[in-house]
C-alpha cells in the first residue's frame, strides 16, 4: 500500500480510538476555536508538509470538535501560501505548516512579501526526517560511489530536481555537490509529486527526497533508492547506509515540519495549539503512523522552536552564500 495511503488510513483509525472532545476546559476566553480554522501547506499535495498537516489536522478536528481544513496553496517554493498565513488575521484561525525551507529563505531571499522570522509564531517542531538519495534506475549506479563517480564522468549532465529554488532540498543537493565534487543541473518543481513523477519518468535523474513519499516507488523499483541523508540510518530503511558513512562524512540533509500562526496571534491560543498538537503527535497510534512514515516525533516549545528557525537561518544563509546559491 502506498505510504501517503496508509497515512491517511491511519488518520482515520487514530481519530476513532480516542473518542469524542469536548471544546477544552483550557480554550481562552472567546471560545476559541468556535468556527473551521484554516491550516495552509504551502506546497503541492503528496509532499511531507502535506501528510504531516493532514495529520494533525484531524486530530485537532477530533480533539477540538471544529474541522481544521487543510489547503494546499503551491507556487513560488511556499512563498504564495506562507504570505496568506504572514498577513492573515492574528485570530488562530489560519494556521501554516512548515518545511525546513522557510528558516532557509530567511537570509536566502533578499525579496520576500514577508519577515520568515519576525512574522509569524512558532508553535511546535512537529517531526524532522532526513531526506533520501534516488536514483532513476535506468542509471548504472547502485551506491553513492557510483553516483559520485557518473556525476564526474557527465558534468553537468545529471539533472536533479526539488520542491523550488531555496527548498530544503535545493539547498542540500547544493551542498551534496560541493562536498562530491560534481556538476548536476537543478530543476523546480511544485512539490515532491511532480518532481518523483519526473524521476520515474526520467526528466530528472536525481534527488533528494523524503523517504516517506517515495519509499513505495523505490519498493516498486521505479526509483532507486541509494543512501539516506542524516547522520544515523533510517528506522525504516535500516539496510540503506546514510550518505555520510558512504563516502561523505559529515553530511547531513535532515528536515523538519511545524506549525506557525501569524505573528501577534495571542499567546493563550498559540499556548493551546501548542498543548493539543503535542499531546496529539505524542499518542501512540499518531506516534506510530508517523514513525512508519519514516519521521521521529519531536514536539518542542515555541521557544525551542524560534531558536531552532533562527539557527538554521543562520547556517543555511552563510552555506548558500559560500555556494554562490542566489533566489531572487
Amino acid at each position: 500500500m502506498p505510504t501517503r495511503r496508509r497515512i491517511v488510513q491511519g488518520i482515520g483509525a487514530a481519530a476513532l480510538t480516542s473518542g469524542a472532545h469536548p471544546l477544552l476546559a483550557a480554550v481562552p476566553a472567546g471560545g476559541y476555536p468556535n468556527r473551521p480554522v484554516r491550516m495552509i501547506v504551502p506546497l503541492a499535495p503528496g509532499g511531507g508538509s502535506d501528510a504531516i498537516g493532514r495529520l494533525v489536522s484531524a486530530q485537532l478536528t477530533e480533539r477540538f470538535g471544529q474541522q481544521f481544513v487543510v489547503d494546499n496553496r503551491p507556487a513560488a517554493s511556499g512563498i504564495v501560501g506562507t504570505d496568506l498565513v504572514a498577513k492573515a488575521v492574528p485570530d488562530g484561525y489560519t494556521l501554516l505548516t512548515v518545511f525546513s525551507t522557510h528558516a532557509m529563505s530567511a537570509e536566502l531571499f533578499s525579496k520576500l512579501p514577508y519577515d520568515p522570522i519576525n512574522d509569524f509564531a512558532p508553535i511546535t517542531l512537529a517531526t524532522q526526517s532526513p531526506l533520501v538519495l534516488l536514483v532513476n534506475p535506468s542509471l548504472p549506479i547502485t551506491n553513492l560511489r557510483e553516483f559520485i563517480a557518473y556525476a564526474r564522468a557527465n558534468p553537468g549532465k545529471m539533472n536533479y530536481g526539488s520542491s523550488g529554488p531555496g527548498s530544503a532540498p535545493h539547498l542540500m543537493t547544493e551542498q551534496l555537490n560541493a562536498m562530491a565534487g560534481i556538476q548536476t543541473t537543478h530543476i523546480a518543481y511544485k512539490g515532491v509529486a511532480p518532481l518523483t513523477t519526473a524521476l520515474i519518468q526520467n526528466e530528472i535523474q536525481f534527488a533528494l527526497a523524503n523517504i516517506f513519499t517515495t519509499m513505495p516507488h523505490a519498493k516498486a523499483g521505479r526509483v532507486r533508492l541509494i543512501a539516506t541523508g542524516g547522520l544515523k540510518r533510517s528506522l525504516i530503511a535500516p539496510e540503506v547506509p546514510t550518505i555520510a558513512e558512504a563516502g561523505l562524512p559529515g553530511y547531513d540533509s535532515v528536515v523538519w515540519y511545524g506549525f506557525f500562526a501569524p505573528a501577534k496571534t495571542p499567546r493563550p491560543i498559540v499556548d493551546l495549539l501548542h498543548k493539543e498538537i503535542v499531546a496529539a503527535i505524542r499518542k501512540p497510534d499518531v506516534t506510530k503512523i508517523i514513525v512508519d512514515g519514516g519521521n521521529e516525533p519531536v514536539g518542542n516549545t515555541p521557544q525551542e522552536f524560534t531558536a531552532l528557525i533562527r539557527a538554521e537561518a543562520k547556517k543555511w544563509g552563510a552555506l548558500g552564500r559560500k555556494l554562490g546559491v542566489t533566489l531572487d
